[in-house]
Parts: structure tokens; C-alpha cells; sequence
């Protein structure tokens, strides 16, 4: 199967074929190579809530803002809770979050717009990053999806959300990005119950028993299925193939390095024409 996020510099990968598809359209993920950071945030920890100098941090927006050619300024950024809130984010959230933590949009986990120069950003290391594109009425968003996150139906609650705006969900694209893989992600029964609440009518299930109460859990498909459920066509959904628990000289990961870690950054945005 193709890979849909493309290596484009040290930095990043880019949606290609959304970006091809779609002109003027910005969208995808940061590694943790190519910037300023030091120690346990070696090197381009995108996160300021870390711990890591707040001005590295900004140093290593700053060389992703030029790359991108979207200036920071136009950034929106959110102080992320493993929560459902989803913000439509216009003028007024312009640079919120995205010099510093402070300003950031309180518990939000979710943000969309249909406005021109405007950088979504959110912020990972191992949950899944959700991106949305409803290409005919100009849409785009993105989601910060944990596990928490997942079974409480933050993608479904996206979709919702662009349904009460006039957008069909049949008109809907998404992407899974960058995430921990299945066979990296070991959950236990509490987690396991929640899922299975949620895929009762589902034949194909996203975790499998390795040991008493203890299950791999494959949010990437979880994620899909609950798409699929809100009635996005499977044909629009794609999946990665990037684990960052596999992919230590790409990605910084909660679990392998153990809490310790810097972020990598979502981003979607359309450019000014």
C-alpha cells in the first residue's frame, strides 16, 4: 500500500496527493530532526508544555513556519486535554498558541475553518492525528485523537460538527497520520470495555489478547471505523503506515522514551491566494 505522508525535508512530511489534488493546500506532520532542541528533545520538539526552553521551541516553530510559508503568526495552537472539544477557528484565534502555551486555546482538542491563511496545528507523540479536508465547501480541520480521545468519538464528533454546517459526510476526506502502531500499544481491560461499547455491530475488531487483561489495541483502525461509522466513505478515509514507537530517528514516542520526550506537530491550513 502507498504511504501517504511523503518526506519532504528533515523536518516534515507532506499529504501529497492532498496537496496535488487540492492547490493552495498545506497539510502534514513533523519529525523530530532538523532543529534547535537539546537533551530529551533532540532535536525539533515542537511542544511547549514539555519542559523543554521555551525559545528553542519557538526557534524550531519558526524553521517549520519558513519551510511551510506560513508564518507563525498565522498559526493556531491549543493547550491539549485528551478531551472532545473541537473550536471552528477564525481571525480572533490567529497566533493563539503559537509563540507560546499561554495564549493557546484552553481544552481543545479539535479546530476547523474554512478560511485562507490559517496553519491548524496540534501537537503528538504517539496519539493519532486526525486531518479532515470536505474539499467542495473549502473545509479542513484537525484532531488530536488518544486513546480517550478515541472512544469518546472525537473523529465522529468532527463530522457532526461539519454536518450542522451543511457539509455532507459523503463529501468528507480524511487521514490518519503518524501514530503508535497496534503492535506497540498495549492496553488493559479498561480500555478494551470502552472499545468494545463502541464496535458492538463491528465483525472486525481493532485489538487482540496477548496476555490476562492485556490487549494490543490498534487505534489507527479504531479511528477509521468510527469515520466510517459517521458515514465517511472508506474509499475517503486513508491510514498511514508511520508507527513513531517503530520509528525512533523520525519520531519522538511517549512510550518508548518513557514520558521523557518532545512533540511532533500536525499542521493543515490553506495558503492566501
Amino acid at each position: 500500500m502507498k504511504e501517504t505522508f511523503i518526506l519532504k525535508k528533515e523536518q516534515y512530511y507532506e499529504i501529497e496527493n492532498w496537496q496535488s489534488a487540492w492547490p493552495g493546500l498545506i497539510a502534514g506532520f513533523t519529525t523530530k530532526n532538523g532543529g534547535c532542541s537539546s537533551g530529551e528533545f533532540t532535536r525539533l520538539n515542537t511542544g511547549f508544555h514539555v519542559g523543554d526552553i521555551p525559545a528553542d521551541v519557538v526557534k524550531n516553530r519558526k524553521i517549520i513556519a519558513d519551510g511551510l510559508h506560513f508564518p507563525l503568526e498565522t498559526w493556531v495552537g491549543a493547550e491539549q486535554t485528551h478531551e472532545t472539544n473541537i473550536i471552528k477557528a477564525g481571525q480572533e484565534e490567529k497566533g493563539r498558541g503559537s509563540g507560546d502555551y499561554p495564549s493557546a486555546i484552553k481544552a481543545t482538542d479539535g479546530m476547523y475553518t474554512n478560511e485562507k491563511g490559517i496553519l491548524l496545528t496540534l501537537c503528538f507523540a504517539d496519539c493519532v492525528p486526525l486531518y479532515f479536508i470536505a474539499p467542495k465547501k473549502g473545509y479542513i480541520g484537525a484532531a488530536h485523537a488518544g486513546w480517550k480521545g478515541t472512544v469518546n468519538g472525537i473523529a465522529q464528533k468532527m463530522i457532526e460538527k461539519w454536518n450542522a454546517e451543511g457539509i455532507s459526510s459523503t463529501e468528507i476526506y480524511a487521514v490518519i497520520g503518524p501514530s503508535i502502531c497496534g503492535d506497540c500499544y498495549v492496553v488493559d481491560d479498561k480500555v478494551v470495555s470502552l472499545v468494545k461499547n463502541m464496535l458492538e455491530e463491528n465483525d472486525e475488531k481493532p485489538y487482540t489478547l496477548i496476555s490476562k487483561g492485556q490487549y494490543q489495541l490498534n487505534l489507527r483502525a479504531l479511528n477509521a471505523a468510527v469515520l466510517e461509522k459517521a458515514g465517511v466513505p472508506k474509499s475517503q478515509i486513508e491510514v498511514t503506515g508511520l508507527c513513531t514507537s517503530c520509528n525512533s530517528s523520525q519520531f519522538f514516542s511517549h512510550r518508548k522514551d518513557q514520558g521523557k520526550t518532545g512533540r511532533m506537530m500536525s499542521f493543515i491550513g490553506w495558503k492566501e491566494d
